[in-house]
């Protein structure tokens, strides 16, 4: 249980405040994250780590010589947006390149794919390497597709090195890819975590249990069973990753990590023990690491890393580094560029305000009025339904669903509102997708900023509005999301309820029904459909690795998306 707070939704930018303050010597603050305190040399390859808050050391920490060039922190267990990514991107660019190396986890893939797609578009040379040491997610031959937890630290480290020894691009991009490839984790959980505010943690591991597998964003394990001695524990977690020990490998790279309240002592215990299981294999064990290197709030867990190195891994591991939380051998100290960048709040949106030589017709000015109160319609509800949409995501997923939305629908309606009706109904959408995606980060965060933002496109600025334009317009919005998430019918995510949805307004629409009467039958279809995700296995997002325990559980996308289109049809047919 987090203690010490000011508010609950402030936790994640305090902690970063305080962080920046007590470590000013190394990094500074940018809207978004932090860099390094001085830039790197010229031409260097600036390597950007990142993702939700609630991991520290992960990532602020891993930013210095020899480690990351800049770290863009999201919310707590919740993917930073995409402006996070390019302010940060832009304020550690040294001219050799980007290269983004973050776990694969669904919303930090869309943001930072989209920063990484604008860079691009910028002139600056930018890729990403997506980490999946977690052996627990996904079997060996889809390992494209399992998560990063804790061994995600040897690529910081190794890209870090590499990129501050003058290595071009390329290669620091090979070298991350090669330690990912050799990297493993299996973890365990002992109990769930607590997010800031809340009285009852994400999960409860039976007495007398242990969850294996478990998930840094607050995620369950996979399986429970009975708690083991250390030496059983250290050969259970061990099983899994000496099963997949390439054919030339006799050295490795070790972490035992601790989640959070798993303490030091304990974890001596447990490294001692898997040392010597190593030992007995005759691996050798290389400048090992034992601690809380990623965290999960307050969980009460730990996980086993290994790195499989080579030669040219292991120099690279051995290399100097001095970073807030990893330190290794002698760095000779940086002087030149430190200045201090304000960490000024991001602009929710563009301001939407039209030039004096503009002229926004009357009838997308009322339409923009409308959507302004709809989305405060949306908000009212979905605020109502916070805690019950937060429980339903706990049960596979990190449980953030419920408040990751109110606060992406806190900054729509702002930023909506600062861009105000006078500038029309395509400006208004949006900003409000702009200041949703940017403020909410995470999956849903990037999903519901690009389908209004869509909208906004589609609808445009006009005297009237017909019917089927409408109907385009929520298709045109629906197929953004089906484009940005990669999800189909049927993977349990809430595409399920958004695309029934649209194909029953355009049906309505088509039989010559108002507005008014084919949204409500369409939000009936939405709701039903909603529902309906209980029966389904998911097949995407953080939600996979614990499928079957979703199954009679409906989809928390699904559910709050048939909120909001049932709140708004109803505010529609009322007229008001």
């Amino acid at each position: 249980m987090t203690r010490i707070l000011s508010e609950p939704e402030t936790f994640a930018r305090d902690a970063l405040a305080g962080f920046v303050t007590a470590h000013a010597d190394v990094v500074r603050a940018v809207d978004g994250g932090v860099v390094r305190r001085h830039r790197s040399a010229p031409g260097r390859v600036a390597v950007l780590i990142g993702g939700g808050s609630g991991h520290f050391p992960a990532f602020a920490g891993y930013v210095g010589e020899g480690m990351a060039a800049g770290a863009v922190c999201g919310n707590i267990f919740s993917s930073p947006s995409t402006g996070q990514a390019m302010r940060v991107a832009h304020a550690a660019d040294a001219g050799g390149g980007i290269l983004f190396a973050y776990g694969n986890y669904a919303g930090d893939v869309m943001h930072f794919g989209e920063a990484e797609r604008r860079l691009r578009d910028e002139g600056v040379d930018a890729r990403t390497v997506l980490l999946t040491d977690d052996v627990a997610s996904a079997p060996r031959d889809a390992r494209d597709q399992r998560r990063g937890i804790a061994g995600i630290v040897f690529a910081f480290h190794i890209a870090g090195a590499a990129a501050d020894r003058g290595d071009d691009l390329d290669s620091v991009e090979r070298l991350v890819r090669l330690t990912n490839e050799r990297t493993v984790t299996f973890g365990v959980a002992f109990s769930g975590c607590t997010l800031p505010g809340a009285d009852a943690s994400l999960f409860e591991v039976p007495a007398g249990m242990m969850s294996l597998g478990l998930g840094i964003h607050g995620e369950p394990g996979i399986e429970d069973v009975p708690l083991q001695t250390a030496p059983d524990l250290a050969a259970t977690l061990l099983q899994p990753l000496l099963a997949e020990r390439p054919a030339d490998a006799n050295r490795v790279a070790l972490i035992v990590n601790g989640l959070g309240s798993v303490k030091y002592e304990e974890l001596f215990v447990l490294f001692g023990e898997v040392s010597g299981l190593l030992d007995a294999q005759g691996i050798t064990v290389v400048q090992p690491l034992c601690g809380e290197l990623v965290t999960s709030l307050d969980m009460g867990g730990a996980s086993v890393s290994l790195l499989w190195l080579d030669d040219e891994l292991e120099e690279l591991w051995a290399a100097a580094a001095a970073a807030p939380a990893f330190h290794r051998g002698a760095v000779a100290p940086r002087t030149g560029d430190a200045e201090q960048i304000d960490d000024e709040p991001a602009v929710e949106g563009s301001s939407g305000i039209p030039s004096s030589s503009e002229s926004v017709p009357a009838g997308s000015v009322a339409a923009a009025e409308t959507a302004i109160h709809l989305l405060r319609v949306a908000h009212d509800v979905v605020g109502a339904h916070e805690a019950e949409l937060g429980a339903l995501d706990a049960i596979a997923g990190d449980g953030d669903h419920g408040v990751g939305m109110v606060r992406g629908l806190d900054a729509a309606v702002t930023a909506a509102e600062r861009s105000g009706a006078a500038a029309g109904l395509s400006a208004a959408l949006t900003a409000a997708g702009e200041g949703w995606a940017e403020r909410a980060g995470g999956a849903s965060g990037a999903l519901w900023g690009a389908a209004l933002a869509q909208l906004g496109t589609s609808l445009g600025d006009h005297d009237q509005y017909p019917p089927a334009l409408v109907a385009d317009a929520v298709d045109a919005a629906v197929e953004r999301i089906r484009a940005l998430g990669g999800a189909e019918a049927g993977d349990k995510t809430m595409l399920d309820a958004m695309a029934p949805f649209a194909a029953s307004l355009r049906q309505g629409i088509a039989a010559g029904e108002p507005v008014a009467g084919a949204l409500r039958a369409a939000a009936a279809t939405a709701t039903g459909a909603a529902e309906a995700t209980a029966a389904l296995v998911p097949r995407r997002g953080r939600a996979r690795p614990l499928a079957e325990r979703s199954v009679g559980h409906a989809d928390p996308g699904a559910t709050s998306f048939a909120m909001i289109v049932d709140a708004v049809a109803a505010r529609v047919e009322k007229g008001s």
